[in-house]
């Protein structure tokens, strides 16, 4: 169990070190788009290649389409309720009309939720792939750790253009890590006594919830700040991922 909340701070982190670059230092944002893409590919081949293809190894197509399409589907009616609330600015830095008082107009706490719904599920695949004594995936959680780079500097950006402070930022930051590390150990715990059919459920729907994420917040962002290019950086992601996992 320690291990899942090890690997899931690691993971998280990234998010962290996304806010402090992005307080200390300006990034272009081609370059975020860029970071996305590859992230977008990576989370796309650790899905597939991670969570899917070893929940098939121990049930069949009907368990992993409960999953999978329920975790896309739970995923994108939470992502519309929480885009209401101002959350779909987590991926975006220049989404935002300003005020006349300088803020952004948006909710800087819908931002946040909106965060921790998008790393829930990314925390929840590496414990649910240490379920029965198995060792971590390389390739999950490099592929979460550059996923999240990016998110924890667009979502910086809209936090600032709400008006929140640097100090209560990080602070935000560091819950965001806790709350994955929780998740990371509630997905191996809860599961470590379940039966093959109720994990690979559980696996597939984490993967059908990243998938949706993926292509609700993490493509359409990238390619706003990357243009182009960025598919065939996305392609570099997808192959980095199969390159991991069969390291």
């Amino acid at each position: 169990m320690f291990q899942a909340i090890m690997w899931g701070i690691i993971a998280a982190s990234a998010t962290l070190l996304g806010a402090i670059i992005v307080l200390s230092i300006h990034i272009p944002k081609k370059v975020i788009g860029f970071i996305m893409a590859l992230g977008t590919g990576a989370l796309i081949g650790a899905t597939s290649y991670e969570l899917l293809e070893d929940a098939l190894e121990i049930s069949s197509f009907r368990e992993i389409a409960i999953g999978f399409l329920g975790g896309a589907l739970l995923f994108t009616i939470l992502d519309i309720i929480v885009s209401r609330k101002g959350g779909h600015q987590r991926k975006g830095s220049d989404r935002n009309p300003a005020r006349k008082d300088g803020k952004s107009s948006g909710s800087g706490m819908g931002i946040f939720i909106g965060t921790v719904m998008d790393t829930l599920p990314e925390s929840a695949m590496i414990g649910l792939s240490l379920v029965g004594g198995k060792s971590v995936s390389l390739a999950l959680v490099i592929s979460i750790f550059i996923s999240n780079l990016p998110e924890g500097i667009s979502s910086t950006v809209g936090l600032q253009k709400s008006g929140f402070s640097k100090k209560k930022i990080i602070l935000l930051w560091i819950s965001v890590v806790l709350f994955s590390a929780l998740s990371a150990f509630l997905g191996a715990y809860l599961l470590e006594q379940a039966s093959n059919s109720i994990k690979a459920i559980m696996s597939s729907f984490a993967g059908g919830a990243i998938i949706s994420m993926i292509a609700s917040t993490m493509m359409p962002e990238a390619y706003e700040e990357g243009g182009p290019s960025v598919g065939f950086i996305t392609a570099i992601g997808v192959f980095i991922s199969l390159w991991l996992h069969h390291l």
